[in-house]
């Protein structure tokens, strides 16, 4: 099997990347997915991602290590396992993120990477299904829509207001410099159906001769001649198979996957990789190494006087909520894990906001997004978005079947602590302000009782857990932990780029998918521009 690409990973950039490199018929890929084909119902239904966070066959079924910061708790640690990747089954939530988030990437001395640079890309990515401006696009793949709004969450955007913060029409079309504002939410969804990369992007292949899908295949490891990638082994249906790559190998495995198959692969911690009983090929410390998430514990209160998805999700009310999704694709089933997210600062430090807050039309058992409780309830999950906390990924083995060990060592740092404070306490005040305080009742979560820093944390560290944004695991920069350079070519290496959430310098301030197909749009037009040269020579 030969290509002149061979791309590890069929999900948010694997697809994208894909698509983008086959439009030249003359450029032969191969894109290889660990998981099956998407057409399990649950994916195609927006608030199907409830069933799908553990998924026995649609996800890899990761655990986190036990930390300190969960209380020793080993949370789960969802990755999409199935074609069209976490975007198959995460909570379909459209959100660029600060331009700062860019513009630090490129003070960072990555070229190329500020928010002007970026801004074109996120434009050509997207189907937006309102009006075209300078910052939104209506000619790309990805269909963006607008959110069902529920009367529960018009109350939350009244609260914040009443509070001081200005409201955001478009949570995308945010300037420079934003400080303390709310809005709505926004989806990769086409009318009632999610739109994954898979159903948007890769469905634009079909029929093209020039790519080559294999699905149910474990990538082992990245194959060297020297310092030259020129392929990958495999293993499909109990045989070990090998994919050529004339031109480049690019590993979109994600941010757990990519620096777990580096490392089978030789590339990464001499230490680590003696440990493991993997040979050196290269040494490059920072491969799984500056792992950022967002942690996120929730405020919960019941609620009287407005429906909440709690009590539509059994019996009669669901088989309604049902039969409104079919005939016009709104409700409930159209929902996503938040549909209202407030920005503020609490940090003095912090020129932009820098804690969001995120509203679900409903409460969840124990705070984890998943089982709704049984009677009426709200909630809303704070979680900071410039976390300081580092951590790792790390094969724990040379058995590419053996599940990495991971660990975003949440909360390790005294900054992230503080803010994750201050954003408990804001939501709080939203609750109490005029617009909630009609229809809210008892704090269940965490607790009136619960008030001081220490007991907070307490809380935040027996109940929160992650909001599903692993990133940085295989950054980008010319320092000496970072992984790739601002082309994201491996550092050290020929034929070989890392494109997808794993190189971000630092995580975004805000959901990460769409950043990711942001960068997987760049990293093609890098890819092509490479070839060209190759020509031109």
């Amino acid at each position: 099997m030969q290509a002149d690409y061979v791309i590890v990973g069929a999900g948010s950039a694997g697809c994208v990347l894909a698509t983008r490199l086959t439009e030249d018929p003359n450029t032969r890929v191969i894109l290889i997915e660990a998981g099956g084909k998407d057409y399990n119902p649950l994916i195609h239904v927006p608030a199907g991602f409830f069933k799908m966070l553990d998924h026995d066959t649609l996800t890899w079924k990761y655990r986190s290590e036990p930390d300190v910061g969960t209380n020793g708790r080993s949370i789960v640690y969802t990755r999409g396992r199935v074609v069209g990747g976490s975007s198959s089954i995460n909570g379909l939530i459209y959100i660029r993120g600060q331009p700062e988030d860019y513009d630090h990437w490129a003070q960072q001395g990555n070229r190329g990477w500020s928010w002007d640079d970026c801004l074109p890309l996120f434009r050509a990515t997207e189907r937006w299904e309102g009006q075209e401006n300078e910052v939104r696009g209506k000619d790309g793949p990805l269909h963006t829509s607008n959110i069902d709004r529920s009367p529960i969450c018009e109350a939350v955007v009244e609260s914040g207001k009443q509070l001081g913060l200005r409201y955001q029409e478009d949570v995308n079309g945010i300037n420079h410099g934003s400080v303390n504002t709310i809005g709505w939410c926004q989806q990769t969804r086409n009318g009632r159906r999610r739109a994954s990369v898979a159903r948007t992007y890769l469905s634009q292949t079909s029929g093209r001769p020039n790519l080559t899908l294999v699905t149910n295949a474990m990538v082992h490891r990245v194959i060297f001649e020297g310092k030259r990638a020129v392929g990958v082994e495999f293993a499909r249906g109990g045989k070990v198979q090998r994919a050529s790559a004339g031109r480049e190998v690019i590993l979109s495995a994600g941010a757990i996957g990519s620096p777990h198959i580096l490392q089978l692969s030789g590339v990464g911690d001499s230490e680590h990789l003696s440990e493991i009983g993997v040979p050196v090929v290269h040494e490059l410390k920072g491969v799984g190494r500056n792992m950022q998430d967002h942690f996120q514990a929730r405020v919960s209160y019941s609620v009287a006087g407005l429906a909440t998805a709690n009590e539509k999700a059994r019996g009669i009310p669901l088989a309604l909520e049902v039969l409104r999704w079919m005939v016009n694709g709104k409700g409930m089933l159209s929902y996503s894990p938040s549909l209202v997210a407030a920005s503020i600062k609490v940090l003095e430090s912090s020129s932009t906001s820098d804690m969001q807050i995120t509203f679900a039309p409903g409460s969840f058992k124990n705070g984890q997004i998943g089982e709704l409780e049984d009677t009426p309830g709200l909630s809303g999950g704070a979680w900071q978005m410039r976390p300081l906390s580092r951590g790792y990924v790390k094969a724990q083995s040379n058995r590419p079947q053996d599940m990495p060990l991971i660990n975003p060592r949440y909360l390790s740092d005294e900054t992230d602590r503080m803010a994750l404070l201050g954003g408990l306490r804001f939501a709080r005040k939203m609750f109490a302000a005029p617009a909630l305080k009609r229809y809210v009742n008892m704090e269940s979560l965490p607790g009136a009782e619960l008030q001081t820093d220490d007991e907070l944390l307490d809380y935040a560290r027996r109940y929160g857990g992650t909001c599903y944004h692993a990133s940085c695991t295989c950054m980008m920069g010319q320092h000496a932990m970072a992984v790739v350079d601002d082309q994201l070519r491996v550092h050290g290496m020929e034929g070989l780029r890392v494109i997808d959430a794993s190189i971000m310098p630092a995580v975004t301030s805000t959901n990460t998918n769409a950043p990711t197909i942001m960068i997987a749009e760049k990293g093609a037009l890098m890819v092509k521009a490479a070839a060209k040269q190759r020509l031109a020579a």
